[in-house]
């Protein structure tokens, strides 16, 4: 079983600190040991718009902004990432959606997980699907017993 190091979290030019990283960590951990996988790392950096704008031109080319982008770096069956996410856009995602940012902010940490496990979201019914799957990981949570 990796250990709670594998999975980190870095801030870059924002105030936001997620909170109850423990018990995030061992809620990805258990998601992805019930998908028979297992994290090698994951590094969640948290920014701001501008910065994951930056990455999103840089890296790929893309000129518009954007609330997660997932950098898989596996060479083995471990899953090994860095995953930039724009506090910005998931406030904004939070408000629109009509929820917290705390379940927010972890349906986007999941949403990134899920592409590391070969979840797809590129048509309409795989949208669908990724979002019952982050609906059922986000009810493993259990946010009101924080």
């Amino acid at each position: 079983m990796p250990s709670s190091s594998s999975i980190r979290f870095f801030y870059e030019d924002v105030s936001f600190k997620l909170d109850h990283p423990q018990k995030t960590i061992d809620w990805l951990t258990n998601i992805v040991q019930q998908e028979f996988s297992e994290i090698s790392f994951i590094n969640y950096i948290f920014c701001s718009d501008q910065y994951l704008l930056e990455i999103n031109k840089s890296r790929l080319g893309h000129d518009y902004y954007t609330d997660i982008i997932t950098f898989d770096q596996s060479d083995t069956s471990a899953i090994e990432a860095d995953i930039f996410i724009s506090i910005e856009r998931v406030i904004e995602n939070a408000a629109d959606e009509k929820v917290n940012l705390n379940h927010e902010i972890r349906r986007v940490m999941i949403h990134g997980v899920l592409h590391l496990l070969d979840f797809a979201d590129k048509t309409k019914i795989q949208k669908s699907e990724m979002r019952k799957k982050e609906d059922s990981c986000l009810s493993l949570y259990r946010f009101k017993s924080q």
